[in-house]
């Protein structure tokens, strides 16, 4: 498949799986080394931005993320804008207040969220790579149920500038694409450090010394509640890394059971504070009765264009921001986030990476996320919430086939500005695993 006839049958293509609220009307590539797209949160200076939402639709950013940046600047021609959960708020890409990406291997399930869409795209077309961005998992996630890889890199390893915040001390820019060898190519040109954003400022060089996974320790609580398939999947796959001669030992780590509460905590009190701006006047649509009061009018306009989800998050951070909860629920998720980190720092002790199944199950039909309750889908993220909080990288690779025919993915978690050796982990694992291509066409 060429980048002319990729273009030439985009829109085609898009209508049938959804991936993109927005394209390039290109169908000459011109002198692009490659192409790529980028999920809707990640500022385009020639395409509509939405972080799915449409509080945002019409807005045409002034400028381009770093990342948009830099992929342009290494030869990279932007195709698209991918569909994703409302500001990153799912795990499914079905609180979308735009379009819902549909699964490449059975159009009547989920992509997986919140870079369902650029989990989507790098299945696919041939050959291509999506900017994802993760807070709670939204990379590793939809890389595990479109049977792709992805990698959340080290907080603060890619610069920030660009991005339509959710979480600020969780969000993470990374890769997905059906090559592992594309992780650490991509990766390597969007990272950097970036005077615009000071997170950034302090990252180390890449090692590049090509690092081998000699040793990966399980923990306990990462394979419970598992379903049978990806528990099937998941210990195949185990037994195959001894047969690369790689060490694999069980152990505990009991911080993790309480990773998932705390995300939601430190999440959703970022992500009320980033929303707070969205009132109808400077940011967002702007509409309505001006000679309202104040309160409102911002409060009609807030009801009209935030979805279920979002105003679901804002209720739940703005309550444990209160006076008199912060300390009971706020602090003491900075806490545990503590906790988490030094528990992944002891396994990383002895252990190059942590393993476990990416999602507890493979991708659901959405009749099945329709009777889910918003509990029930903020626990499918329990695997990939602690190494977001923890702010390690993680990747996740496929690794097997569940009886319906559906990907399954497992998670690699290295140590802090460690990627490499989740690189070598993906490209040596790739050289064995049969990888099954979904069938695709408009």
């Amino acid at each position: 498949m060429t980048m002319r006839s990729i273009l030439s049958g985009l829109k085609e293509t898009n209508a049938k799986y959804r991936m993109f609220h927005a394209m390039t009307e290109d169908s000459d590539p011109g002198d692009a080394k490659f192409l790529f797209s980028a999920k809707d949160n990640l500022t385009s200076a020639d395409m509509e931005t939405c972080s799915g939402s449409k509080i945002l639709v019409g807005y045409r950013p002034p400028f381009d993320a770093e990342s948009i940046a830099k992929m342009r600047a290494a030869g990279g021609k932007l195709i698209g804008k991918c569909n994703m959960d409302e500001f990153g708020f799912g795990t499914f890409s079905t609180n979308s207040g735009l379009e819902i990406p549909r699964n490449p291997y059975d159009l009547e399930r989920a992509c997986g969220g919140s870079s369902g869409g650029s989990a989507c795209a790098a299945a696919v077309f041939e050959g291509h790579v999506s900017l994802g961005v993760s807070t709670g998992g939204s990379i590793c996630c939809p890389a595990s149920f479109c049977g792709v890889y992805g990698i959340a890199p080290t907080y603060g390893r890619v610069s920030r500038y660009g991005l339509i915040d959710y979480g600020n001390s969780l969000d993470k820019i990374g890769v997905i694409s059906a090559d592992a060898k594309d992780l650490r190519k991509y990766t390597h040109i969007i990272a950097g450090k970036d005077a615009k954003d000071p997170t950034s400022c302090a990252q180390p060089e890449f090692k590049d010394t090509g690092r081998k996974l000699k040793s990966v320790a399980i923990p306990k609580e990462g394979v419970e509640g598992l379903s049978k398939d990806v528990e099937k999947a998941f210990f195949e796959a185990v037994e195959r890394l001894r047969s690369m001669g790689v060490d694999v030992e069980s152990i505990d780590m009991p911080s993790l059971k309480y990773a998932m509460p705390a995300y939601y905590v430190l999440a959703t009190s970022e992500a009320s504070t980033n929303l707070a701006r969205y009132v109808g006047m400077r940011y967002g649509q702007q509409e309505g009765d001006h000679s309202l009061k104040f309160d409102d009018y911002f409060s009609y306009f807030r009801s009209k264009y935030f979805g279920d989800e979002a105003k679901r998050r804002i209720l739940l951070g703005t309550y444990t921001r209160m006076a008199g909860f912060r300390d009971r629920y706020y602090a003491k998720a900075l806490k545990v986030r503590q906790v988490v980190i030094k528990d992944y720092k002891r396994a990383f002790e002895t252990h190059d990476a942590v393993l476990a199944p990416t999602m507890p199950f493979s991708a659901p039909r959405f009749d099945d996320i329709s009777g889910m309750s918003a509990l029930d889908s903020y626990k499918a993220d329990y695997l990939t919430v602690p190494a977001n909080i923890a702010g390690t990288p993680h990747i996740s690779v496929p690794c097997g086939y569940g009886s319906d025919g559906m990907p399954i993915g497992m998670q690699f978690v290295a140590d802090h500005w460690d990627e490499e050796v989740l690189f070598d982990a993906a490209e040596e694992w790739e050289k064995g695993f049969e990888m099954r291509k979904p069938e695709v066409g408009a």
